[in-house]
């Protein structure tokens, strides 16, 4: 596990949360023009004049490069748990930009995170592995993560409420996962030439199923709250990647005595994303916590972060919409 690779994978997930933030600073200076497909064309007009807004579209950009980075030079099973820290900087940028101050509650989710994050990463010790998959492992392991993802989707489709949201949510972070892992093979292709990788499938593979992971994420943000659907998300895009690196580019992470202090690491990443996502900063709330900042009360935010953040519908927010979370997520 390099520095290089860290670094690169927090910058990402810095990226992605301050171009959520900055979006949805931009929605909550625009009134509520009611629901459907022309009012949501009208609002994006409006959205587009906005140096907030187009500040925020940048940054998305550049966390997918960054992503794509991290990715060049380090693990699956080290970059895809790192941009779970894309909520804790949302945290910290919302507060500055919104002038929300966190409750105790809040910070003690902050810090569960954070701790996990860095007790996982270091029991585990994740190696970095290969740059392109191993022969023949892409059309088994596609297959299976598609039943995987089929059956998670069937499975929410029969049910309503928390648990739709959740099996949704878990849906999506398998297609998350899968999305890193093909921008990883593309990345590693790279050696073989730029001009050669229009010529090759996971390209369009790459950009097929982040388009499926961000409509997945939608329906799970529609069917209930962040809180149900964000810990389903953060966790099984973590998980998903570390068994995507070890059985695609040979990554390895360890394994014996160090396998009690992963678990308490990937229990205090769920704590702390279950607390972080019921947080107003998180969870869509800014423009309603500080109404005399410029937010009109009763709009809705928007969030520009695979990752990333996301509003539930209960709250009038709309989802991610990222390289981590709509063309690779995290």
């Amino acid at each position: 596990m390099s520095a290089v690779t860290v670094v690169l994978a927090l910058l990402a997930a810095l990226a992605n949360a301050s171009a959520s933030v900055l979006q949805r600073r931009a929605a909550t200076d625009e009134p509520d023009g009611g629901r459907g497909a022309r009012q949501a064309l009208r609002l994006l007009a409006r959205l587009l004049r906005r140096p907030y807004w187009l500040a925020g579209a940048a940054l998305l950009a550049v966390s997918t490069g960054l992503q794509a980075a991290a990715l060049a030079v380090g693990g699956l099973a080290v970059v895809q748990p790192l941009l779970a820290s894309e909520l804790l900087f949302t945290l910290l940028v919302g507060g500055v930009v919104f002038g929300h101050a966190p409750d105790r509650r809040t910070w003690c989710a902050f810090v569960a995170l954070a701790l996990g994050l860095a007790l996982f990463l270091a029991a585990a010790a994740p190696s970095e592995g290969r740059g392109t998959a191993l022969s023949g492992r892409w059309p088994v392991t596609g297959v299976v993560l598609l039943a995987v993802v089929a059956a998670l989707t069937g499975a929410g489709s029969a049910v309503r409420g928390a648990p739709r949201a959740g099996l949704l949510g878990l849906a999506s972070a398998v297609c998350f996962a899968g999305t890193a892992a093909l921008m990883k093979e593309v990345m590693g292709r790279l050696q073989d030439g730029f001009g050669r990788l229009p010529a090759q499938w996971p390209l369009y593979a790459t950009v097929a199923l982040g388009v499926v992971s961000f409509l997945l994420l939608q329906g799970a943000l529609r069917a209930g709250t962040l809180a149900v659907s964000q810990p389903a998300l953060t966790l099984g895009d973590a998980l998903t990647s570390v068994a995507l690196g070890c059985v695609l580019f040979e990554e390895r992470i360890g394994l014996g005595g160090r396998v009690l202090p992963e678990v308490i690491g990937v229990l205090l990443i769920g704590a702390g994303t279950l607390g972080l996502a019921r947080a107003p900063s998180i969870s869509g709330a800014w423009d309603r916590a500080r109404p005399g900042r410029g937010a009109v009360p009763g709009t809705s935010g928007v969030s520009g972060s695979a990752g990333n953040s996301a509003g539930a519908e209960d709250s009038g927010s709309s989802g991610k919409s990222g390289p981590q979370q709509g063309a690779a997520r995290r």
